[in-house]
């Protein structure tokens, strides 16, 4: 089965075809700068050269075509006919109350994800854009949703619920969804796979971090607890966003002269490590600047570092011990000395881990970090959430056909 995994940003739209069950990409694109001026495409097959064509993108739907003529393509395609395609699954970041797990696409999936778009303002509308482009493209194709908040759905309500008026949950849906689902539900399966066990059997953090950045309890492969809340603000310092603040600090900044919209710029696009460090949102660029004695790159990334160790000594609390902790993401898979300064000084709850092993790993291993006497197994996962999709997509597809 040959399933389309779908990617839709506000400007961009990524992609890949896979050949399911075995998980064999077929090729692997980006469509970039979509609605605005330089569009441009990278196409990508194995073992071959890249392909980048410059291409004025108007909208999800032109982009959409042009990855099905690239995939068609005589020369540069890996299937004949868009028919050989069997099922188009999407990444969602939001499926709210409702869409707990992944779904076949129809119109009242569609209709209801349009009344979210409140709480997703950013993720939502080129979700659905991808959606529908596809289905005007290939009409008969079954497609399938996978949401990012899915995998938390089993938090139980004193976790979700945040100490405000209840009505607030009740009426406007503010409630913790958390994200990155998919990332958490495909390292946290496999590290199982890994060890040998049944997830059922182990509890487990996962930490995913990149640009942006979030850490989830697992216990019993059920979700207990994750950093992110009702948007991906909340939790940890990320590349430009605050993290958790205090909420006074909003409010006096308001009563300050600065509008509602000023301050949720500077949370999301401003803070971070580009606020603190004043250099850079790019993890690399900071963790540079940081060797060579610059002190707000150094600060930055010690309250990274931070905050991380406070969210796992926390989830070990809530779930009364640990078996596995997790790196995974762009900074959690390639970054050593985050991964050695989080580890360092944690053997009171059996972590710790072979500091030579984590220094000489080639970037994105997958590997068994522990130390020899570490209580607590500590491994590098890289993520694959195209593939967890490509996996629930040909799943559902196959029921209907």
């Amino acid at each position: 089965m040959k399933v389309l995994v779908i990617n839709a940003g506000s400007s961009s739209l990524k992609y890949q075809l896979f050949d399911m069950p075995g998980g064999e990409v077929l090729a692997k694109g980006l469509c970039e700068c979509i609605a605005i001026e330089g569009g441009s495409i990278t196409h990508k097959r194995p073992g071959k050269e890249n392909y980048k064509v410059s291409v004025q993108l108007d909208d999800h739907e032109t982009a959409l075509s042009w990855v099905l003529k690239l995939l068609t393509d005589p020369e540069l395609g890996v299937i004949a006919d868009i028919s050989e395609i069997d099922a188009v699954g999407h990444r969602v970041a939001h499926g709210g109350e409702k869409l707990k797990q992944s779904c076949l696409i129809d119109d009242e999936v569609i209709k209801y994800l349009y009344s979210i778009v409140k709480i997703n303002p950013l993720h939502g509308p080129p979700a659905i854009a991808g959606m529908e482009g596809c289905r005007k493209l290939m009409k008969e194709v079954p497609m399938v949703g996978v949401f990012d908040t899915s995998f938390h759905s089993t938090m139980p309500e004193h976790a979700y619920i945040y100490p405000i008026p209840y009505e607030l949950y009740e009426e406007k849906g503010i409630r913790r969804y958390g994200f990155h689902g998919t990332s958490h539900r495909y390292v946290a399966n496999r590290v199982a796979e890994l060890m040998g066990k049944n997830i059922e059997d182990l509890k487990i953090i996962t930490c995913h971090l990149g640009n942006g950045s979030s850490i989830t309890a697992i216990d019993g492969g059920k979700v207990v607890d994750t950093s992110m809340g009702f948007t991906p603000q909340e939790g940890i310092l990320m590349g430009t966003r605050s993290g958790t603040v205090d909420p006074t600090i909003l409010t006096y900044l308001m009563g300050e002269g600065m509008t509602a919209k000023e301050v949720e710029q500077m949370l999301n696009k401003k803070s971070g490590l580009l606020g603190v460090s004043g250099i850079s949102s790019d993890s690399r660029a900071v963790c540079d600047a940081a060797a060579e004695g610059h002190k707000r790159a150094q600060l930055a990334l010690r309250i990274q570092c931070y905050g991380i160790k406070k969210y796992i000594g926390s989830y070990i609390a809530a779930m009364n011990g640990l078996d596995a902790l997790v790196f995974t993401a762009g900074i959690g898979e390639n970054d050593r000395d985050l991964r050695r300064e989080v580890c360092r000084n944690m053997d009171y709850f059996g972590i710790a881990i072979d500091e030579q092993l984590n220094e000489t790993l080639p970037r994105g291993s997958e590997a068994d970090l522990s130390a020899a006497d570490a209580r607590v197994r500590t491994w590098l996962v890289p993520t694959d959430e195209e593939f967890m999709i490509a996996k629930d997509t040909a799943k559902l597809a196959s029921s209907v056909k």
